[in-house]
Formats: C-alpha cells, structure tokens, sequence
C-alpha cells in the first residue's frame, strides 16, 4: 500500500514544482533553467513525503498538503544549491549530476539558491487554507529555515570542521544536526499535522517521530558517506574524512552508529502508536530513512 502512496505523492509534488518554477524560455532565462535544474528529476523527495504522510494519516487530503509539500521541497533543494558551492562543501556532483554552480557558474547557483527561497514562501503563502493557519504554516517553515534551524545548523558545522573532538563532542553533533538536518524534517511533518487540524498531542508525538526521524536520517547519511561510492551515492563520497568533518562514525564508530540507528526506529515506531494516526505510511518512511542505501 505504501509503495504506490510514494509514487502517486513523488509525481504530485514533480507536477507542483513544474507548474511553480518559472518558465526557462522567459528572462532572466539562465536563472530560470538554474532553478530548474536544481529542483527538477531528482531527490528521494523525503520532505514532500512527510508532509503527505503525515497529513493524510490524520485526514487531510492531498490537494491541501500540495502547496506545503512544495514548499519544503523548495526549502530543501535551495539549501543544496548553497552547500554544494566553493566556500561551503565545493562539491561538483548532486543527484547524479553537475551541481548548479558547475553546470551554470557560481554566482547563477547563489541567485538560484536565493530564488528557490523565496518561491517557497510565495507558495506557501497562497497555500489553500484559512489565513492564520497559512499564518502559521510560514511561521514554522521560517523558523526550520533560519538561524533556529538550518542555516544555524549549518553554521554550526562549518565550525566544527576541522576541529579536534573534546567533552560533549556527541551532544555537539547531536545538536548541530537537530537544526542542519532535523529542523526542515521536523517541519514537514508539522505542516502535515497543520493542514490536518492535528490537536496538541498528537502534535507532540509527531514531534518525537520527526525528531528521531531526523537524527535517523544523518546517522545514515554519514555511514553512507563512509560505505558507499559515489555513483551509488549520486554525490561524491568520502568526502566527509576529507574534509575532516564531525560525524557519528567518526565519533561512535560504524557498528555502533548502526545501533543508534535500530534505537532511534524503535522511538519512532512507539511514537507513532497513536489511534488517531491512521495507515503505515509514517512507519514505513522511518524504516526507509533507517535502511536507505544512497
């Protein structure tokens, strides 16, 4: 059943995004094809994911959670855009293709990533609800977006790369990564609640299923980084110890990183035992997170 859910919300949220992103033909053309380039065709599409499972497990229907799904999306890919130029992660390959800055060139790949931000908003500003829960849907994505959030997180590792692991070096990382990474998923998942009219604790379970979700999906992507290659991957791997970078195989190890990966599952799986959240579809996104091979 969860399979064919994915399919149907991946192919909503391609058609949301081709209809949203300017037309390439029309100036300032080589801006509209770089924003393009950078949303379209690609991705695993987690965060559009979450919000569709999330808001139809409590009741909402699709085409409410459209615009949200979108608009985290769009979140999402502008971030990439920035982590992947010279002065931050300088990589050259995203999806299994050139990064934006290397298929256009550096300053198109900021204006993008810029761009891509503001249609987020845009979007969800004209998103099909009642004016303050609209209200309340940018309010959150803001905040996971901004210094509280991604761009804080962000910030945070740049810090820490290259800096010699002390006391509390786990909790440090653990915390950099509930904003990098955590936030924008958590997100999601509270734009699905949002859309749904979810009441206080199912809000709070949610929570505690995203904020473990988030944690999950880092942990798995730093063993990727140490376990995969780079056409598997679709972006360049090992590039972490290269960089010298803070990661939980690095500060763990492999095998246990792979435990706190069963036990953050686990915390998901209680989480989500709620009698008002209806189908598999939470439950099976947290065990594609914990099991994802690129």
């Amino acid at each position: 059943m969860a399979e064919p859910s994915f399919n149907r919300w991946r192919d909503r949220v391609e058609a949301t995004l081709e209809r949203l992103l300017p037309d390439p033909t029309r100036s300032p053309t080589r801006l509209h094809a770089a924003m393009r380039h950078a949303s379209l065709g690609g991705g695993k599409r987690i965060r559009p994911l979450l919000v569709y499972a999330t808001g139809t497990a409590l009741g909402a229907v699709e085409a409410d959670l459209d615009a949200s799904a979108a608009a985290v999306e769009l979140i999402h890919c502008y971030s990439l855009v920035h982590d992947d130029l010279p002065a931050m992660d300088d990589d050259a390959l995203r999806r299994g293709r050139p990064t934006v800055h290397v298929a256009f060139d550096e300053a198109t790949a900021i204006l993008a990533g810029d761009a891509l931000q503001s249609l987020a908003f845009e979007t969800l500003a004209a998103a099909p609800q009642p004016p303050e829960l609209r209200l309340a849907m940018l309010t959150e994505l803001a905040q996971a977006a901004g210094t509280a959030g991604m761009c804080g997180g962000q910030a945070l590792d740049i810090d820490a790369t290259g800096a010699t692991a002390g006391p509390g070096a786990l909790a440090a990382l653990e915390h950099m990564h509930a904003l990098k990474t955590g936030a924008l998923l958590r997100s999601a998942v509270r734009l699905g609640a949002l859309a749904a009219g979810a009441n206080a604790a199912t809000r709070a379970a949610l929570d505690r299923y995203a904020n473990a979700l988030g944690l999950a999906f880092q942990i798995r992507d730093d063993l990727l980084d140490v376990e995969q290659t780079s056409v598997a991957l679709g972006k360049t791997a090992g590039k972490d110890a290269i960089q010298h970078k803070a990661t939980f195989p690095a500060l763990l190890g492999v095998a246990a990183s792979h435990d706190r990966l069963t036990a953050l599952f686990a915390l998901m799986q209680e989480a989500i035992a709620q009698p008002e959240l209806h189908g598999d579809t939470l439950s099976t996104l947290a065990r594609r997170v914990v099991e994802r091979d690129h």
